[in-house]
């Protein structure tokens, strides 16, 4: 049984920033001057570097020397773990040696012997690497431009409705889907489902969302009571454009709902694995030519990457990087906002796109790099933005390891005869600022900084800009190519520099930080870099680590 007294003493240790070993909590006297021991420990001990676990051991060290206490006590805890796991008593009992007994030369020379010969091995031998990368590109859109006209814009969002209304169609909770023409025919207080594309959103004089959906056969206005408070929340969330379901009730033309279901994807996914260990990284918005290009930052990373930086483990990591997402905004491009000549060290677009490839160059040429583009590159901002143009960036073209996709594209890594390999949805990320602003949810739970609330918000939608504002895009007649068809085993995004790692129904979601301090023009919009971080997942476990460089 603990006194009170030894719970008091307990306490008092944990608030000095002690944890106590159950070895030396047996033998602490009731009569214990705690006062007295903070005083010796803080004149042998110096407080920045003090040991966490205070053991039998060094409880009688630290009473009983007469000397400063000098030595490594991160070190000292791991000898303690390492002889508490059988592995090695020898550089424990070491440096008990030196505590005991004063700190002298020739004992600290004998220690620093002994944590040489279990130190890890400096270099890594690249040679013995045996994954053999590959990349399968699903879906690139690559069509040649054309003119636009009113029917196509028609064509594109009835290719939209359709897509999604066939998703929706599957959903347990909309049974007996009808028509918006049938609806307005029907009685006062009946059941009703329908699914529609989102016309108008308003707030009634009484506070309540009023909604005006269409489908092929007409339109319908959808009242959203701010009584039902969870719906009510969700409807908050509902953007112009995008298709959803709806039940409610019918009244005097006009549906109350009772429910609203979205696209999104099923939580049935399968968190795929593979079985070698080996790791992709992410990273983004480059901006290379940009005088605010974080260079020295950069040069770590590729040293990293290259095996010749950081600890061990970190190396180790390296060794198995096998892919290199690039997700946009490679160079800082010309004229892209107000002013920003005066921002640039490299102002010929081709020659920063030479200046980036000459960095990339320096990536081992074992390690795949796929690139899609962002707002910055020399292309057209419109979306879906084609691959890299050979006329800009012809020095890509040159390098055998890339693979360049457009914007957004989806893209296969990893498979084999065996294994299905992982589907990859890039997406630079240009529409983020719009539903940064017309959002709720998003802006009042952070904003910029919070990437994956935005990245759920359009997995959810099934579409990366369901609005027709949110982005610039390409009519496409056929299809719309920003609809997400094909759920993801990553959706990796950048465009804020931030970086973010979430999971969302086993989707991982990852958002590339930045290699660019922060504008003026980011300043004006609210962006807050972090910039120089980078996420790389272990394919093997799926576990996530986010390197600071």
């Amino acid at each position: 049984m603990i006194t009170k007294n030894k719970k008091e003493v307990i306490n008092s240790f944990l608030k000095e920033g002690f944890l106590i070993s159950p070895d030396l909590f047996l033998d602490i006297p009731e009569n214990f001057n705690f006062n007295e021991f903070v005083k010796i420990t803080n004149t042998k001990i110096s407080s920045k570097d003090k040991p966490i676990i205070l053991n039998k051991d060094l409880f009688f060290v630290i009473n009983k020397s007469e000397n400063k206490l000098d030595i490594n006590w991160i070190e000292f805890e791991k000898s303690k773990a390492l002889l508490e796991k059988g592995k090695n008593g020898k550089i424990y009992e070491t440096f008990l040696d030196i505590l005991g007994y004063g700190v002298f030369e020739d004992k600290k020379n004998k220690l620093n012997r002994l944590l040489d010969e279990i130190k890890e091995p400096e270099e890594i031998d690249f040679s013995e690497i045996k994954i053999d990368p590959n990349v399968l590109v699903l879906e690139s859109y690559n069509k040649k431009p054309s003119g636009k006209k009113v029917k196509d814009f028609v064509s594109y969002f009835r290719s939209r409705y359709e897509y999604i209304r066939k998703i929706l169609q599957n959903r347990l909770e909309l049974d007996n889907i009808m028509s918006i023409n049938r609806i307005i025919n029907k009685k006062d207080r009946d059941k009703v489902s329908l699914i529609g594309l989102v016309m108008s959103k308003d707030f009634t004089k009484n506070g309540n969302i009023l909604l005006k959906v269409e489908d092929l056969s007409g339109s319908i206005d959808i009242l959203i009571n701010k009584n039902k408070e969870e719906l009510f929340e969700i409807g908050k969330n509902i953007v112009l454009d995008e298709v959803i379901g709806i039940n409610g009730l019918v009244g005097n033309k006009i549906v109350f709902v009772n429910n609203i279901i979205f696209p999104d994807i099923q939580i049935n996914k399968e968190m795929k694995k593979c079985l070698e260990e080996v790791y992709v990284a992410f990273i983004s918005d480059l901006h290379v030519g940009s005088n605010m290009f974080l260079s020295e930052e950069f040069s770590r990373f590729i040293k990293w990457i290259r095996g010749e930086y950081g600890n061990f483990k970190q190396r180790k990591i390296a060794s198995k990087v096998s892919y290199l997402f690039i997700l946009g905004d490679l160079v800082d491009g010309v004229g892209i906002y107000p002013d920003q000549e005066s921002e640039l060290s490299i102002k010929d677009v081709i020659n920063q796109y030479r200046e980036c490839a000459r960095l990339l160059n320096e990536i081992p040429k074992h390690i795949k790099i796929i690139i899609c583009p962002g707002n910055h590159d020399a292309l057209r901002i419109s979306e879906p933005q084609p691959i890299l143009d050979e006329k800009y960036a012809s020095t890509f073209y040159d390098l055998k390891n890339i693979t360049l996709v457009s914007n957004p594209s989806l893209v296969n890594i990893h498979s084999s005869e065996n294994f299905s390999g992982f589907d990859i949805l890039l997406y630079h990320g240009y529409s983020f600022d719009y539903y940064v602003s017309v959002v709720d949810s998003i802006r009042n739970s952070g904003g910029y900084d919070r990437a994956d609330l935005i990245m759920k918000f359009l997995l959810q939608k099934r579409h990366l800009a369901p609005s027709h504002s949110s982005t610039l895009y390409i009519a496409d007649p056929e299809e719309d190519p920003l609809i997400i068809k094909k759920v993801p085993d990553f959706f990796a995004t950048g465009h804020v520099h931030k970086a973010s790692v979430s999971n969302y129904k086993n989707v991982t979601m990852i958002c590339g930080s930045c290699w660019q301090s922060k504008t003026s023009f980011q300043e004006k919009v609210g962006h807050n870099p972090e910039p120089a971080r980078v996420p790389v997942i272990n394919l093997k476990t799926r576990e996530i680590k986010i390197m600071k460089f």
